[in-house]
């Protein structure tokens, strides 16, 4: 209880730094442990040696990954013969979902499992999943019969049911994953040795680049093969590549460190409030140093390290404010009654980081529009080079290349360049680099609007507006509209990674990188619900709406200028929020 004024006055004023000292003993400084639960030597455990097998699971993770959603809405609109909207809504609503279970994972994982064990249970499901979606597509029963000129037959309630059981068991085995194995691969780095604390840098990066490596892939090969050589074998590749996904992280074991599950997040975060609320009448002592915690080294939360007080939020502190009663009797052990700072702390700061992370949901739906509106866009453009066709999937190959182009100039151009300039480790901090990507998705998305208003002028110069017909203009022309979105990657969805694993508390990071996926779920809900809106309000008195089945006829450009103004008002409120934001004091 005694010094923590004077070390938040000296962190606050850049003194010293928390966690600074490089740990250069035989054993990590972050209590993290072999697979045994036995203290790990840093000389063969984790680190860059661990982190190939993990790179490689994501690696081959993602490419199962974006061969189902890259071109997912083709097999909708082909293969189960739905509208353009009911098609672009079911897949932003799974893709939604995707994000939404990693708080199942998370949970799992910091209360009970830990993220080992919570990413090789769910990996199981995953595969489950995928193998049962190559079932649906491959089984002649399983799916619909194929058109007969324009008589399309709908697909049975049975067939859709086996279709969307296999895609939603994916969707919940990514809960276990996602927002475990990029904390798990930087649990790999000793926060606290000054030297591996920079490359854990580089490894948010370079995660975010073997992505990418699985989604060029897919992108690109799997894509050509689901719309060439059929989709049962488009599938089933990817269902291989999970199944070669979960062999490489098993391959690694021996070598990984391993952070102890601290018990659920979600109870101390009731536990903070429910005290709080007994405590109301309660005054917060004028000196910190008086509220309670607990008097050894270590914080008495399994796995994380003291937090520093803050004055921001005082009325939590009550929850840490010693009563009379307690005092006298010096029982301290209900934390139902009475939390310990760093307790109070982990719910302030996941309270602090709130409004930046609310700004990331409209970005997330700007990216959703990669695997929707800019395929059907692409389809009603010219996709042939001489003989040979171009599915309109495969543009988001140019989004990947984007990502793995940007990725090491950011992390071997950029960083050094800033780093001089600005002095921080990492060159720029999070919340710059999160804002750089905000920027870039409003160019996006105002270069998918001019494409679409030129292709719209050409059909009507051609006359060819009531035909559902692909305007001779070249799809290549979507390519600016991809390479911005995958330097927006770049920025916002990596600092965001970054962002959510080093100002979240040490015992909550599975559980804050779901909240992080959190934003690409609501994202994709919002991006549904934009286009349930747009259509009701633009179909009404029988008009033919904005997005119709004939794009031709429609105003998709109007669309993308909308998602443009919303992403510039979105960024607005980003600046503000991120000039008042304070990061987290760690012991």
């Amino acid at each position: 209880m005694g010094t923590h004024e004077e070390e938040r006055l000296l962190l606050e004023e850049g003194l010293v730094e928390s966690g600074n000292e490089s740990n250069d003993g035989l054993y990590t400084g972050d209590g993290s442990v072999d697979i045994k639960g036995n203290p790990v030597l840093k000389s063969n455990t984790g680190n860059w040696r661990a982190c190939p097998f993990i790179l490689g699971t994501e690696c081959c993770e993602r490419l199962a990954y974006y061969g189902i959603a890259a071109n997912l809405v083709s097999y909708l609109t082909k293969n189960l013969h739905q509208g353009n909207v009911p098609a672009a809504r079911n897949v932003t609503t799974w893709q939604g979902t995707c994000y939404l279970t990693p708080l199942i994972g998370a949970f799992l994982a910091d209360a009970y499992w830990g993220r080992y064990w919570t990413i090789a249970a769910f990996s199981t499901i995953y595969f489950i999943g995928m193998c049962t979606l190559t079932l649906s597509a491959t089984v002649p029963s399983f799916k619909p019969p194929e058109c007969v000129d324009s008589i399309c037959p709908s697909a049975t309630p049975a067939q859709y049911a086996i279709f969307f059981f296999g895609l939603y068991l994916i969707a919940l085995g990514t809960g276990g994953i996602k927002p475990c194995v990029s904390s798990f691969g930087a649990d790999q780095f000793d926060d606290t040795d000054s030297v591996e604390r920079v490359k854990k840098g580089s490894f948010f990066n370079w995660f975010y680049f073997s992505i990418n490596i699985g989604a060029l892939v897919s992108s690109s090969l799997i894509v050509w093969i689901q719309d060439n050589a059929g989709w049962g074998l488009g599938f089933g590749i990817p269902a291989l590549f999970m199944g070669i996904a979960i062999a490489s992280f098993f391959s690694g074991t021996p070598l990984y460190r391993f952070q102890r599950p601290g018990g659920s997040p979600v109870t101390r975060m009731c536990q903070v409030v429910v005290a709080s609320c007994r405590k109301w009448n309660l005054a917060v002592p004028s000196d910190s140093s008086l509220l309670y915690e607990t008097p050894d080294k270590n914080s008495a939360i399994e796995g994380s390290r003291k937090l520093l007080h803050t004055d921001e939020l005082k009325c939590l502190d009550k929850a840490a404010t010693i009563a009379d009663a307690e005092a006298k009797r010096g029982d301290y052990s209900n934390p139902w009654k009475l939390c310990t700072v760093t307790q109070v702390e982990e719910l302030k700061i996941l309270i602090r980081m709130f409004p930046i992370w609310a700004t990331g949901i409209v970005f997330s739906a700007v990216y959703a529009q990669m695997s929707t509106m800019f395929v059907e866009q692409g389809m009603v453009m010219d996709t042939s080079i001489g003989s040979f066709t171009i599915p309109a999937a495969s543009l988001s190959t140019f989004d990947v290349i984007s990502v793995i182009f940007w990725v090491p100039v950011y992390d071997k151009v950029l960083v050094p360049i800033a780093r001089k300039l600005t002095g921080k480790e990492r060159g720029f901090s999070e919340l710059q680099r999160m804002g750089i990507g905000l920027f870039l998705s409003i160019l996006c998305m105002s270069a998918a609007a001019v494409v679409e208003t030129r292709r719209l002028a050409i059909a009507k110069e051609l006359g060819v507006v009531d035909d559902p017909v692909a305007v001779p203009l070249s799809i290549f022309w979507q390519i600016p509209q991809y390479f911005l979105l995958g330097a927006a990657e770049v920025f916002t969805f990596i600092g965001q990674l970054e962002f959510f694993y080093d100002q979240s508390p040490d015992a909550m990071r599975s559980l804050c990188s779901a909240l992080s996926l959190l934003t690409n779920s609501l994202g994709n809900y919002l991006s549904s619900f934009i286009l349930t809106v747009v259509t009701s309000l633009t179909t009404q008195g029988g008009q033919i709406g904005w997005i119709p089945d004939n794009l031709n006829k429609g105003h998709l450009d109007y669309f993308f200028w909308l998602l443009a103004g919303l992403s510039f008002l979105n960024m607005v409120i980003y600046y503000f929020c991120a000039k008042r934001f304070k990061s987290k004091l760690a012991s």
